[in-house]
């Protein structure tokens, strides 16, 4: 038998709650805490291992997941498909038959439950085709959408100075207003299936990073969308879960080496010669390379990730948020929200 994803976790903040009711409730009655403690987990504690099983039944659920032609959306599709969903992968590159897309519809073609889409998140044409898809290929067993998963991300680099405009409003396009038109696109087959929408996010949608203004922005803006979503569909019985990865580049294709210098020097000749020389040609190549390190930095396995993204899609009861990271970015995570800024900046700058 599985392990289900945070189990451990589950169980220390059940341990941590019993603790502290019992501690103050034991102050203020008098009465002996450590048996209010082991009342309390004695309760707690089966409610959290049947809580941590309860699955939904693969079968009888459909779900889509976007940015499948790498990377998470590409792992997490074949990964639901093995669950036994059926599965919508929505890839930018399918109309140019990239290797991503070739590799699930070999796998969909033994089983008909992995059907690849035509889905650039930036075009309201494509993403209403996707939708129309969906209708008439789900399954007449099937009730509506279970799940939208909203993967498909672009980033970049560079101060703010150094970011055209236009480059600002291409990370927005896909990261954040690709994810509300997705959305919105299928939510009437969400509701249908009384289902979730699973996005991704991530840790630097919790705190700003040097360099990283155009990511961090629309990454900041998928927490609050998730947020009023969350609200938002209550009344229909539908859970909101976001996905905040820490540092998986090198396991995903968001960037490489390639990617790095090709932006780095669109950036440099882009520039005019006032910032050019406020910043000088060495200091934006320091920082070129450091954005280089951080192609091969960081957790290759993306299997993390992947189980955060199942287990939002797989629970009946989803957590509103998942944080498939290291120990060090909690921690920064942490410092970033709940100390003073000076503390962040003497450690981390």
């Amino acid at each position: 038998m599985t392990i289900p994803y945070g189990l451990s976790q589950r169980g220390l903040q059940a341990a941590v709650v019993c603790w502290l009711i019992s501690a103050v409730i034991g102050f203020i009655s008098g009465c002996c805490s450590l048996q209010l403690f082991s009342f309390l987990a004695i309760i707690a504690f089966p409610a959290v291992g049947i809580y941590s099983f309860m699955n939904v039944d693969p079968s009888t659920k459909a779900v889509l997941v976007t940015g499948c032609d790498s990377g998470f959306g590409n792992a997490l599709a074949l990964h639901l498909h093995d669950l036994g969903f059926v599965v919508f992968a929505g890839c930018l590159m399918k109309d140019q038959a990239g290797d991503g897309v070739k590799q699930l519809d070999e796998v969909g073609k033994s089983t008909g439950r992995l059907i690849t889409v035509q889905l650039n998140v930036t075009s309201e044409d494509q993403v209403a085709a996707a939708v129309e898809t969906v209708r008439t290929k789900l399954p007449s067993s099937i009730k509506g959408l279970w799940a939208v998963v909203n993967n498909a991300g672009f980033s970049t680099f560079g101060e703010m100075e150094w970011v055209p405009l236009s480059v600002y409003e291409t990370v927005a396009s896909i990261n954040l207003f690709g994810l509300i038109r997705v959305t919105k696109g299928f939510l009437p087959l969400i509701r249908e299936a009384q289902g979730r929408v699973v996005n991704v996010a991530s840790m630097l949608g919790r705190m700003g990073a040097y360099g990283r203004s155009p990511y961090c922005a629309t990454k900041f803006g998928v927490e609050a969308i998730s947020d009023c979503l969350r609200m938002e569909m209550k009344k229909f019985n539908v859970d909101v879960a976001v996905i905040e990865p820490g540092n998986f580049i090198a396991g995903t294709s968001l960037y490489n080496a390639d990617v790095v210098k090709a932006q780095s020097k669109k950036m440099w000749d882009g520039m005019s010669d006032e910032i050019r020389n406020a910043y000088g040609q060495e200091y934006f190549d320091k920082k070129t390379e450091v954005m280089l390190s951080y192609t091969t930095a960081g957790v290759s396995d993306v299997s993390p990730v992947v189980d955060a993204m199942t287990d939002a899609v797989i629970r009946v009861y989803p957590r509103c948020r998942y944080q498939p990271m290291a120990a060090y970015e909690y921690f920064k995570i942490f410092v970033a929200t709940h100390l003073p800024e000076f503390v962040f900046d003497a450690l981390f700058l």
